[in-house]
């Protein structure tokens, strides 16, 4: 008998090593090698896939002039956030990795998106669920679908083999952690498992032309759970995102072959499934009674998507000797940034205060140009003054106190408009290519944070 092969995995990363190591040498983490047992069996067949799709066409080498190019097709779903999200449809051939908490919904969406999909024949692979769970599930969503299928396997010949038979045109794998080649002969779960899996599942996606979906696991800190390879290997990735006690859900891209990054579709996790935001500004504005002091209306773009989203700051006197700084939905580095430029250009004392930002609807924003709103929420509250109710800002807040311009200022300027805002407050160097008369809107430019505080207060 051969001797059983045993190799070193880095956890965190993937890297292989023959003896264990104390630190990894390629992510620098400590003690994160475990040992697995690799068995390669060697009746794997490279093109086993080629017949499938009817390509018999041998590998060669052609110049980059011989290759023809085209659209690429995509299958166009029912489900409009998630054609945004991965670029305008499924493309064919195409292998996606969706990654989020548990709970958060990942399963719904996407037993709601293939069975919304009539004319599609999907394989719905579970390692997770039985057939029974699933069905309670696809009952509460009430849709019905001739070409669904059902498959509960880890075993990945077994999958292929069931594959083979039905020739689906869609494939869901929920979850690539489930999943057990039997090339492999360590757990599932383990690097080498995932490794393995998520590529043989490739290699059928690429010579099969078949689009193949990867619901996986993410660790604590809200990376995706596995090596980092098994988001190299894929086309795209998103991340299923949203707090579990908010209703509503964000899916965003982090990374697309086949589209932009920096795309996002909003759902509402209601009974009956996942319900598209069509309009995410409306959710996101608070509907008051009475003005309040400490809330700004920003406008920002989520990828091509203008968003009115609004910010609550709250100042009030330190009771404790260090004043305080929380943040929720906004980069903490960011606000203390701003602090700094109202203490040095404005000369407000906001070193013996506490200073609390809020985004409402739990959502984490990164876009500089709500800068302008996060400042005047917190002259605001440090006023106690409430800023006119239909007023909103679009400017990114510099060193030197100056309002610099932002990209793409007539959408959001069409977005306050639509949503009935009177006035826009942008910086003066945003205000070079917008028509005069071309808004309902009044367009107020700002070139400096003390011409800011004097306009407001």
């Amino acid at each position: 008998m051969s001797k059983t092969k045993t190799a070193f995995f880095c956890s965190n990363c993937g890297q292989e090593s023959a003896k264990w190591l104390g630190k990894c040498p390629s992510c620098q983490e400590w003690n994160t090698f475990v040992e697995e047992v690799i068995e390669r069996g060697t009746e794997k067949k490279s093109s086993e896939w080629k017949e499938y799709s009817g390509q018999t066409n041998g590998i060669k080498t052609i110049s980059l002039q011989q290759v023809t190019s085209g659209e690429e097709k995509r299958i166009i779903t029912k489900d409009a956030e998630l054609n945004r999200v991965l670029g305008g449809g499924i493309v064919l051939g195409s292998i996606v990795l969706i990654g989020g908490e548990p709970g958060i919904g990942k399963s719904t969406l996407f037993l709601q998106a293939s069975l919304q999909l009539q004319n599609i024949v999907t394989l719905y692979i579970s390692g997770e669920e039985s057939e029974q769970q699933i069905k309670m599930r696809a009952n509460r969503l009430q849709i019905i679908n001739e070409n669904f299928f059902l498959l509960t396997e880890t075993n990945t010949q077994t999958i292929f083999k069931e594959i083979k038979k039905l020739k689906p045109q869609l494939v869901i794998v929920d979850s690539i952690q489930t999943l057990q080649s039997p090339y492999i002969e360590s757990a599932p779960g383990s690097v080498s498992q995932i490794r393995e899996s998520a590529a043989e599942l490739q290699r059928f996606a690429k010579e099969s032309n078949t689009p193949v979906f990867l619901i996986g696991h993410i660790t604590k800190d809200g990376s995706i759970a596995g090596p980092k390879i098994l988001e190299h290997m894929v086309d795209t990735v998103l991340q299923f995102e949203g707090d579990r006690h908010y209703a509503y859900r964000i899916l965003r891209t982090l990374k697309n072959r086949f589209g932009s990054t920096s795309e996002l579709g909003i759902y509402e996790m209601t009974g009956g499934g996942m319900k598209e935001v069509t309009n995410p500004s409306e959710i996101l504005i608070t509907q008051k009674e009475e003005q309040l002091s400490g809330v700004a209306i920003a406008g920002t773009m989520e990828g091509i998507r203008p968003l009115l989203i609004e910010v609550q700051a709250l100042v009030t006197q330190s009771v404790y000797g260090t004043p305080q700084r929380t943040n929720t939905g906004f980069d903490l580095r960011r606000l203390q940034l701003l602090l700094a430029v109202l203490e040095k250009r404005g000369g407000f004392h906001f070193g013996v205060k506490d200073v609390f930002i809020n985004i409402a609807g739990g959502l984490k924003v990164e876009d500089p140009s709500i800068d302008l709103a996060v400042l005047s929420a917190l002259l605001s509250s440090y006023e106690d003054t409430a800023i006119p109710m239909h007023t909103c800002f679009a400017g990114e807040v510099g060193l030197s106190g100056e309002i610099r311009a932002v990209n793409r200022i007539e959408q959001r300027i069409a977005e306050a408009e639509k949503l009935g805002f009177e006035k826009i407050i942008v910086s003066k160097y945003n205000t070079k290519g917008l028509g005069g008369n071309k808004f309902n809107i009044e367009v107020v430019p700002l070139g400096k944070v003390e011409e800011l505080y004097r306009y407001l207060f």
